[in-house]
């Protein structure tokens, strides 16, 4: 009897020393993890930059809907976007989003501008700042690539970068 309980004591303690880890295999395991943060991280960084432009595209595109609304019934844009309920209105980034009339603003030096610096709409301009939160008329400026426009009067909603005149 007394041999059977030193051969189980023994069998425990090897069970007990095979159950656990050495430190190589915590570190191939860290190693690992780290391997796969680095990959994951700038994907999901970008996915979430992604899903911030799909939402002001899809912002800017229900304004510009209020907004032809407004110039249906008054025949003209609204000076600014408190005349839609939409004053002070955010973007993805926190900034609020840009509004020119562009008929009663004298000249086009402040309307959005094409790669021809020909203005990229005719009545009004509606854009988000993007990412940066800075800004230029000229779509091909450096500040101007993340912006989130609206062009040809309506018919384009994206990126600057993206837009072809």
């Amino acid at each position: 009897m007394l041999e059977y309980m030193k051969t189980t004591q023994r069998l425990r303690r090897r069970a007990h020393r095979a159950a656990a880890f050495t430190l190589i295999e915590l570190l191939i395991v860290i190693a690992i993890v780290a391997v796969l943060s680095a990959v994951a991280l700038p994907a999901y960084s970008d996915y979430k930059e992604r899903a911030r432009v799909y939402q002001a595209v899809a912002d800017i595109s229900a304004l510009n809907v209020q907004l032809r609304k407004y110039i249906d019934d008054n025949r003209q844009p609204p000076d600014d976007l408190s005349a839609i309920g939409a004053a002070g209105r955010l973007d993805p980034w926190g900034s609020p989003y840009a509004y020119l009339n562009l008929q009663s603003t004298p000249g086009p030096g402040q309307a959005r501008k094409n790669k021809n610096l020909v203005p990229i709409n005719s009545d009004f301009d509606l854009y988000s700042k993007g990412k940066d939160g800075a800004s230029r008329p000229p779509l091909t400026a450096k500040p101007s690539r993340d912006d989130v426009v609206l062009a040809n009067d309506g018919k384009f909603v994206g990126l600057a970068s993206a837009y072809e005149p």
